[in-house]
């Protein structure tokens, strides 16, 4: 994101220019971490004319009939389990990319943590995926926040380049929720409140099983 900065020339304006510069880093920080940053993607472009920008917190969601899909994503997670996003067929699956060091992500960690549990007994999934963080520091952060579900290492950014054929996925974190047939039915740019994310599930559970 490009915010203009008017220059300020002169030595007595230098504690000005420190404070503009510590503003625009916390204003950037507020609606999520750089794509770049988190290795989701390359670059902060979006789908064209939706009227927002990666990491905001804006919300998309698709009419039934025009899903894309159905996702393909296979990956290894922190313990060594294969996890296959198509063995979830017929089952609600939320997908949310994270890294440790990533305020936000832990900002909606434990609303994550509370829809995972609130949701297992009804055929929700919830699958994380972290493109920067070896195991020494991702299990920290899963113990940290009690998280219940798998996160897979995609530090080589094969499952985020997987689920980018599907959906644009250009800012850390982001959430993508698929329906009962593996498309994509929500995407959340930016922290996800726990209130979306239990409605659009609900949206899900309620549609009838193809």
């Amino acid at each position: 994101m490009q915010v203009p900065v008017q220059v300020l020339a002169g030595g007595r304006w230098g504690r000005a220019r420190r404070a503009l510069a510590a503003a625009l880093l916390v204003a950037l920080a507020a609606g999520g971490c750089s794509a770049g940053g988190g290795g989701g993607g390359g670059g902060t472009a979006d789908v064209v004319d939706q009227g927002y920008q990666s990491g905001d917190g804006s919300t998309t969601q698709w009419p039934a009939a025009e899903r894309p899909g159905p996702v393909e994503l296979v990956g290894t997670d922190y313990e060594g389990g294969t996890q296959d996003v198509s063995a979830w067929r017929g089952d609600v699956v939320v997908l949310n990319t994270w890294y440790a060091a990533c305020p936000p992500c832990r900002a909606e960690a434990p609303d994550l943590v509370a829809v995972a549990e609130e949701y297992a007994d009804r055929g929700v999934h919830v699958l994380g995926i972290n493109g920067t963080d070896a195991a020494g520091a991702a299990q920290p952060f899963q113990e940290r926040f009690g998280v219940p579900y798998p996160s897979l290492e995609d530090t080589d950014g094969s499952a985020v380049a997987s689920l980018q054929g599907t959906v644009p996925v250009n800012a850390v974190p982001t959430t993508v929720v698929l329906d009962r047939q593996g498309r994509v039915a929500a995407r959340v740019l930016g922290l996800v409140e726990g209130s979306t994310l239990r409605a659009v599930v609900e949206e899900l559970l309620a549609e009838e099983p193809a």
